[in-house]
């Protein structure tokens, strides 16, 4: 397990780089299988869906991630509190009893400042595929990526993941709580999109918060939304956002299902 301390996150150097890993962003895993009437059929689950994922992709090791604790967004957050509007019941106790399987059991990693989301992105390389559902991870970063919820592939290009981010400045994302700029939908931000060239949409995108909120105000939404969108992407992103300095990706061997049998 990652030390509590971020500065402690020490990571060993991948040493064959052409290697294929898999970099599972772990979220959603636990939703998917807290709902199993025992946590034996849960673990059971988890495992058979995580060796499905890695064969799948054809990858020879692998490296996950969870998000714990709040990250560095929820103080970014002036207008709306992140992620605000989800509903924060009580989970059953094979939720948390599944993300101490996947930490303890398939080495999953994390830091309490960075989402899996942040960690897969910044981790992504040649030799790498994001494994995740999220539409922030598949569209946003560009490369071929495994979507695990819908079993799909997705191809995402530089240009497309630059257009995706835009988009979303303009609309928010209403899933986390951002505003974005107000009574802007997918149809108004793909249709002004249409007319921008990627590299002048930071310009295009910001006159638009100006326009709305006037020069101060539409400048700190603009900054502010931003920072709630984007997902980083580099380790001078993290060290930016958050003061740490990350280290080498440390991968795992893909263990078998049992003694005898590889899925």
């Amino acid at each position: 397990m990652i030390s509590s301390s971020p500065n402690m996150f020490n990571l060993i150097k991948i040493k064959n780089m052409k290697e294929k890993i898999a970099l599972i962003d772990g979220d959603s895993l636990l939703y998917f299988e807290m709902g199993k009437p025992t946590l034996e059929d849960a673990i059971d689950s988890l495992d058979h869906r995580l060796h499905e994922m890695i064969d799948r992709c054809g990858a020879d090791k692998y490296a996950g991630f969870l998000t714990i604790g709040k990250c560095f967004r929820y103080e970014k957050a002036k207008t709306r509190e992140y992620k605000g509007n989800r509903k924060h019941g009580n989970k059953p106790i094979i939720f948390y009893a599944l993300k101490e399987y996947l930490k303890q059991e398939w080495k999953f990693e994390y830091i309490p400042e960075l989402e899996a989301d942040d960690l897969v992105a910044v981790y992504s390389t040649e030799n790498t595929m994001i494994c995740s559902p999220d539409k922030d991870v598949l569209y946003q970063v560009p490369g071929t990526h495994y979507n695990y919820r819908t079993a799909d592939f997705i191809e995402t290009t530089p240009t497309e993941a630059k257009i995706f981010l835009w988009k979303q400045m303009l609309m928010g994302d209403p899933t986390d709580g951002i505003p974005g700029i107000p009574k802007v939908g997918l149809k108004t931000a793909e249709s002004w999109l249409k007319k921008v060239l990627p590299p002048d949409m930071p310009a295009f995108v910001l006159e638009k918060y100006i326009e709305k909120f006037g020069n101060a105000e539409g400048i700190c939404k603009f900054a502010e939304t931003f920072r709630l969108v984007y997902i980083l992407k580099s380790k001078e992103d993290v060290l930016r956002e958050t003061g740490i300095e990350l280290k080498d990706l440390v991968i795992n061997d893909v263990k078998p299902l049992n003694e005898n049998e590889w899925l």
